[in-house]
This record gives structure tokens, sequence and C-alpha cells, in this order.
């Protein structure tokens, strides 16, 4: 991993870096000294690393409990190069929508493709990122909603550091079978009205989720409409989880 920018602002360091072909971004408390907990960020389709949202949640993290925070461009965003295969894909996906076919099970089948990518360069990332002296093995956590949801279910399914996620505007058809080997409490999302992901689909998964503690947050709304107000229910569950 090799670091290529910092900046420091309110407390809060900002450092990007790049580790194989994957682009990334950490941030810490500046003067940060010894393990941490870390929550990894897993952003949402169309979006990157440094997607305001994902800043936003960052910033909240370090600030107000001390944790670290790392998120990755995930195939095709942000810094990195356009993928070929994902691109027709996606192409050919919304054709298809606009001829009538339903868009969940498009999406779903997308998002296992990307997932066996993604799934591995995460737990690289979670490695690299644990050498980091300020940061340490510490409790891990992750947040994902909509793709981030869609990746972010297999990789919890396969990383045995993550205590805790908050995920959501997700549905079975993508991940449910991963879902059912995920143990660990869970905050899940659902937009009551979204019109990607239908609510049957997103209960559904939730439903699958293993986990013994487990919560629903459902809010009236579209798929984007996700209250500010959940963002404070977040910080409390990864506090609560992660020390």
């Amino acid at each position: 991993m090799r670091f290529t920018s910092r900046t420091s602002s309110d407390g809060v360091s900002e450092q990007l870096f790049i580790l194989g072909e994957i682009p990334g971004v950490l941030w810490t408390p500046d003067g940060a000294t010894g393990p941490r907990p870390l929550i990894l960020l897993g952003h949402g389709g169309g979006q990157h690393k440094k997607a305001p949202d994902i800043v936003v949640r960052a910033r909240r993290f370090v600030s107000e409990c001390g944790f670290a925070v790392v998120a990755v461009d995930v195939p095709g965003h942000g810094d990195r190069p356009m993928e070929e295969t994902y691109h027709r894909i996606a192409t050919e996906n919304q054709a298809r929508v606009e001829a009538g076919e339903d868009l969940a099970p498009l999406i779903a089948a997308f998002q296992g493709l990307v997932a066996r990518q993604t799934v591995p360069e995460w737990r690289a990332v979670l490695d690299a990122i644990q050498d980091v002296a300020y940061v340490g093995a510490g409790p891990v956590g992750y947040w994902g909603v909509s793709l981030g949801c869609g990746l972010g279910v297999p990789f919890i399914a396969e990383e045995p550091r993550v205590r805790a996620a908050v995920l959501g505007l997700g549905g079975a058809a993508a991940s449910a079978e991963a879902a059912a080997r995920i143990t660990i409490p869970v905050e899940f999302l659902v937009q009551w009205d979204d019109e990607r992901v239908p609510r049957a689909q997103s209960l559904a998964l939730f439903d699958a989720l293993a986990s013994a503690e487990k919560t629903l947050h459902a809010n009236p709304g579209k798929h984007g409409d996700v209250p500010a107000f959940e963002l404070d229910s977040t910080l409390r569950f990864f506090g609560r989880h992660l020390g």
C-alpha cells in the first residue's frame, strides 16, 4: 500500500492511497496512535470513495467515535478505469429495463458478478490498513447500502474480522445465500417506496440474515430518500458493538 497524499481539517486526517490497482482513502483522528475500531464504507452505484455521503459518514465516525474509516473505489467507479465487461452488462441491462424487464433480478446478477472481484480486494485492503500502526488489528465494522449492500453481504459472509454491519436498500435475489451465513449484529435499512429494489425483496434479505441480533429500520420514501437521522442511529450502533 502506498499513500499518495495527506490533508487534515477539524481534527480529521485524510490520506489517499493505492493498493495494487485499488484506489482508496483512509480517515483517522489527527495524531492517532495505537489500535482502534475500523469501519469499511461501501459506496453506492455510480458513486466513488469520496462521494459526499461517504465523506460525511467518515468524518463523523472519526470525530465523534475516534474510529478509523476506509473506503475504496469499486471496479469501474471513481479513479478506476472502465471495466469493459461491467460496462457492457450495465448498458445491456438498461436496454432490457427500457424494453420492460424487471430491474431487480438484473441488478442481482450484476452485483453477484462484481462481488467475485471485490470480496478478495476488500480483504486485501483490510490486511494492509490493519498493518498501519495507528489503525491496528482492532474490531471491524461494515456500512453499505444499495450497491454497497449487494457487494457487502458476500464480503461479510467471508470475512470473520467484521463484527457488526449496517446494510440495506438491497434484495434477497442478490445475496440471500450469503446472508444466511451472516451471524453478526446487523442494522438494516429499507425504503418503503423503493423503486429499484422491491419491498418484498428487501424484507426477504433481512429475513435471510442468520444474525441473532438484527434490527429493521423502515422509512417512507424512494431508494435515495434515506433520512439523515439514520446516520445518528448508525453511530450509536457501531459504538455499542465496536466500542
